[in-house]
């Protein structure tokens, strides 16, 4: 690695973050990861994207909810919702809880123009047991919705095409999104020096894939606990950082994430834009095979 971008480089472990922000006061509401718990599982994960209702000639609500449920009360819950509309960021939806099992969040957000939206929640569970032992449960959810604004039909939204005027839709938002984004991390790429040949590259709104699958060159297992640990970082590194300005009602310059796993197995990186349009990277190691 280029030894000019190791300052830049945020370094987040399984017990250790480096925060963004200073004068967070008390971190009760953190995501933290810790050994996983197998003895409890989510009944309800579930994020939801709906078209409400027309506002205007060009104008529309969409409801943004997210639930979640555990089988049982736990220490604490924590539920992090993040949208992003076009590959543009348009907000979060953060909540926690103590001694409870299931969180709802929903929001009512107004737009306009045909659109792409997209959803990723990650849901998250901390238990306290005798002889100061802490686990974690986490589990993800997502959605997505096109919406068609024409002048040619009335408004109308859905989730997959059921015809073929809705897939073309589809191609059309998808490709311009997807040109937006991939500028975008080109840009990341190589303000990084990033060889990217190294890497496989998801957006952070697909990887809802590692919920079933394997990140390549890991176990589920070993999946499980970098996933933990990857929306650790984010939380204290990316999504705070956001929130507080999204609260200050400002224009945030953010787009979806670029987490990018090393094809050796070893590590992971994530490319953003933070609040302030400044680029960021944060890298992450895999646990070492003694600790697996």
């Amino acid at each position: 690695m280029n030894r000019g971008i190791v300052g830049l480089i945020v370094i987040f472990t399984l017990f250790l973050a480096t925060l963004i922000m200073d004068g967070q006061g008390d971190d009760t509401s953190a995501i933290k990861h810790f050994p996983i718990d197998k003895s409890l599982d989510f009944t309800l994960q579930q994020t939801d994207l709906k078209l409400l209702s027309q506002t205007g000639n060009d104008a529309f609500n969409v409801l943004w909810k997210e639930t979640s449920e555990i089988e049982k009360k736990v220490y604490l819950r924590q539920d992090v919702s993040v949208l992003y509309v076009d590959g543009r960021l348009r907000g979060v939806l953060s909540e926690w809880k103590e001694n409870i099992d299931n969180i709802s969040q929903e929001t009512v957000l107004p737009d306009e123009g045909s659109s792409h939206f997209q959803a990723i929640t990650f849901h998250h569970g901390e238990l306290h047991y005798p002889d100061d032992k802490i686990k974690s449960i986490h589990g993800m959810s997502k959605s997505e919705l096109y919406v068609i604004d024409s002048p040619h039909s009335a408004l109308e939204s859905f989730q997959k095409p059921e015809d073929q005027n809705q897939q073309e839709w589809m191609k059309t938002l998808n490709h311009a999104t997807a040109q937006q984004l991939s500028y975008h991390w080109k840009q990341l790429l190589k303000h990084f020096q990033i060889p990217a040949s190294n890497y496989h590259f998801v957006p952070l709104t697909n990887l809802y894939r590692y919920q079933d699958e394997p990140i390549p060159s890991l176990t589920m297992g070993e999946t499980d606990v970098v996933i933990g640990q990857l929306w650790e970082g984010l939380y204290k590194n990316y999504i705070l950082d956001i929130t507080s300005q999204l609260s200050e009602d400002k224009p945030v310059k953010s787009f979806v994430p670029l987490v990018l796993f090393d094809k050796e197995g070893t590590h992971l990186m994530v490319l953003f834009q933070d609040a302030h349009g400044q680029k960021q990277q944060l890298l992450q190691y895999y646990p070492s095979s003694s600790k697996r």
